[in-house]
């Protein structure tokens, strides 16, 4: 038997799957497409001279 303490041993990083990577970003995602989102609906809305929509003049 072997009593020895290894030392130097490196334990190597397992790699992430495709799914774990994007449920980490998933959340980054969302926050960046509810902002351009409300971006564009303020853009929209000052941009409209009425705040009658087109579609229902």
């Amino acid at each position: 038997m072997h009593t020895e303490p290894h030392h130097g041993q490196v334990r190597h990083h397992k790699n992430k799957h495709l799914a774990e990577r994007f449920e980490g970003i998933l959340g980054t995602v969302m926050v960046v497409a509810i902002v351009l989102l409300a971006i564009g609906l303020i853009y929209g809305i000052m941009t409209t001279g009425s705040s009658t929509p087109r579609w229902m003049q």
